[in-house]
């Protein structure tokens, strides 16, 4: 099958990859741009490792064909730190122990951080409503909304 030239901007940066039209968004990025970031753990758009967002909007890309983001903008986990510098919904999952295996951690943070984008001051409810896409096998979920919350107050500048 012939390959499609794509071009679209990932993290800020401006990429190209050439991909069959089959392959999926996450499979483009893992293996055509190494960003391995961005788990695959069911293939089916219902686990959430995959997240990142496309032209702004949250999405699981293993569903998203990598032809799709041509001419869009991606942003990764790999893009969350920036000049060195952990985001604060990094730092705040270490400082809370928010993670065991690692896994889902790239997927929940990309959504986290989704979430604080549109609602900066999120109740328990509505961060647990926003993460329900991302599963976690490990953690039992309450370091992670404890953490979310920190780095949401800490973002506002509440003390």
């Amino acid at each position: 099958m012939t390959k499609i030239h794509v071009q679209t901007v990932v993290n800020g940066d401006p990429v190209e990859y050439l991909a069959d039209p089959r392959e999926t968004l996450l499979d483009c990025l893992r293996d055509h741009l190494d960003l391995t970031g961005s788990k695959e753990g069911c293939g089916t758009g219902d686990c959430g490792a995959c997240s990142v967002r496309l032209d702004g909007v949250l999405v699981c890309s293993c569903l998203v064909l990598g032809v799709e983001a041509q001419g869009k903008t991606v942003e990764t986990i790999e893009g969350m730190a920036q000049g060195g510098e952990l985001h604060p919904l990094q730092r705040k999952f270490i400082e809370h122990a928010a993670l065991q295996c690692g896994f889902c951690t790239p997927g929940i943070l990309v959504a986290a951080k989704a979430l604080l984008e549109q609602n900066p001051d999120p109740t328990e409810s509505e961060i647990r409503f926003w993460l329900a896409g991302n599963l976690c096998r490990c953690t039992g979920y309450d370091k992670i909304i404890r953490a979310v919350q920190d780095a949401a107050a800490e973002m506002r500048g509440a003390a």
